[in-house]
């Protein structure tokens, strides 16, 4: 049987960084093909190559049955290719039926629109990947799943038989997660190819045929998914044992940092929050999609001000009514939109580590910039952020150096408390270990860290203390020997139990 897609010997430089270095790799019809390696691995280049946004510099490379000398993004699309990416690329001012007829519809500026045959072509589109979707609804009123679900029909209807997902589950809910896992696997009965990139490595026995590893730019193995587990998987990307990824080291905990007394947000829908965090400590923040975690951070920054309750700073009661006031009492928040909110991908990487020092840096209201090269350089290689220059902008490096230059930013102001919203989201296992070795550092320096996951087993392996919210409020709080992922779930339920805090 004919591939899908078959690379061979596949080789992409990019000046004198080698970023593949002769992959193979092949997607069959109706296969599920999950693609896997640290950040730099090779990934992106490899997908950017079937997809035609990159040429090959040598090796074969074969769509649909095909030998490709020449490709490009038209003649990949031609082909049948189709990537279905983290964050959607739909324009959100017009129907979902026009988003899907732009995938789909050829012609010029003078031509007959039939939107009758629209609508019905975009219903049937969305009735096949299961999607309970009116086509006049504008797309600026879906969520990032149904969003996701538009994308996929819109690449059914432009006749796509190979689909790339990249990092598709890691802003959505368990359900959510389901639901795509359900229409991949009624789009593998019905022909379709499946390229599936995912850093949740526990997600791909679940979905995933067979599994690819690359490092460095080199291919490692091809596997079938059932005959390989996660500790194999991540000793052949990282090229070396990991047997824990969770690596708490267990500090001395002194005073109490940050204190909440019954504080609550109408606008941020928080209510009668009761937490403390000791120097040296790792609370861990859990709970299910829209619990409150994020909210009660903000409120606990200043973005959305608490309007009851108290706060108390080493013992001293204080008002946080702007991320003003918590930085001046010491606190500080690297947010879970890295992209957005964490760093300015336009901006140099030293200037994105300075950020929140620049009072300190300047004098007479000029920087001064040897100063500001000098504290950024210091936190390149003490937290080890690889980048080609701290003149680079943050939007070249991968996920988890970007984390690494947020946290850098506060670093740099020398908080006594760090809120890390969903520290490891979208990173790969090796920048994962990292930035946990990099959080044991900080609580052995005695600050205290408030860290929100999704990840129950990040949870349980990070914190000394796990706190679990329910509909705004805290549900319970449990020591890290009296955690298992039962107990935490059934707290994220709204199921309360006695001796618990």
């Amino acid at each position: 049987m004919a591939a899908l897609v078959r690379l061979a010997s596949v080789s992409k430089s990019f000046g004198a960084v080698q970023a593949l270095k002769g992959v193979s790799f092949e997607l069959q019809s109706g296969e599920v093909h999950a693609l896997v390696g640290e950040n730099g691995a090779g990934k992106s280049t490899l997908v950017k190559i079937i997809t035609g946004a990159h040429r090959a510099d040598s090796g074969t490379v074969e769509i649909a049955g095909q030998v490709v000398r020449h490709n490009d993004p038209a003649v990949a699309k031609a082909l049948g290719v189709a990537t279905i990416y983290q964050q959607p690329a739909l324009f959100a001012d017009l129907s979902v039926a026009e988003n899907i007829a732009l995938r789909m519809e050829r012609g010029g500026l003078l031509r007959l629109v039939r939107w009758g045959w629209r609508r019905q072509r975009a219903a049937e589109l969305l009735d096949r990947v299961g999607a309970c979707i009116s086509p006049d609804t504008f797309v600026r009123d879906l969520s990032m799943p149904q969003q996701q679900l538009v994308e996929i029909a819109s690449a059914l209807g432009a006749e796509a038989r190979i689909l790339i997902f990249d990092e598709p589950t890691s802003s959505l809910s368990e359900r959510e997660v389901e639901n795509l896992f359900r229409v991949i696997g009624e789009l593998r009965r019905q022909g379709v190819g499946s390229i599936y990139i995912s850093h949740r490595l526990e997600e791909l026995p679940r979905i995933a045929d067979r599994v690819t590893v690359l490092r460095d730019g080199g291919y490692v193995a091809t596997r079938p998914m059932d005959e390989v587990d996660r500790a194999e998987l991540i000793r052949q990307m990282v090229g070396r044992s990991v047997d824990a990824v969770f690596s708490k080291v267990n500090v001395p905990l002194g005073e109490v940092v940050l204190e909440t007394r019954g504080i609550s947000c109408a606008q941020a829908k928080v209510r009668d929050v009761s937490l403390s965090i000791r120097a040296g400590e790792i609370l861990g923040l859990a709970g299910l999609v829209g619990a409150g975690r994020t909210e009660l951070a903000r409120v606990l920054f200043g973005l959305t001000p608490a309007d009851a309750g108290q706060v108390l700073v080493r013992g001293r009661p204080v008002t946080i009514g702007s991320p003003d006031h918590a930085i001046r009492q010491g606190i500080a928040y690297v947010p879970e939109d890295r992209r957005r909110h964490g760093v300015i991908l336009e901006m140099p990487v030293a200037s994105n580590a300075t950020l929140a020092i620049l009072r300190r840096l300047a004098t007479g209201g000029m920087i001064r910039f040897r100063e500001e090269r000098r504290v950024a350089e210091s936190f390149v290689e003490r937290l080890g952020i690889k980048t080609a220059s701290i003149d680079s902008p943050a939007g070249n490096l991968s996920g988890g150096n970007q984390q690494k230059v947020a946290l850098a930013r506060w670093l740099a102001a020398e908080p006594s408390v760090i809120i890390l919203d969903e520290p490891t989201q979208g990173v790969d296992v090796g920048a994962k270990a990292e930035i946990h070795r990099l959080m044991c550092e900080f609580a052995g320096r005695g600050m205290a860290i408030l860290m929100i996951s999704s990840e129950l087993p990040e949870v349980l392996g990070m914190s000394d203390r796990i706190a679990v919210m329910h509909q705004g409020q805290i549900a319970g709080t449990l020591d890290r020997a009296d955690a298992t992922q039962e107990r935490v779930l059934a707290m994220a339920l709204g199921h309360r139990e006695e001796g618990a805090a």
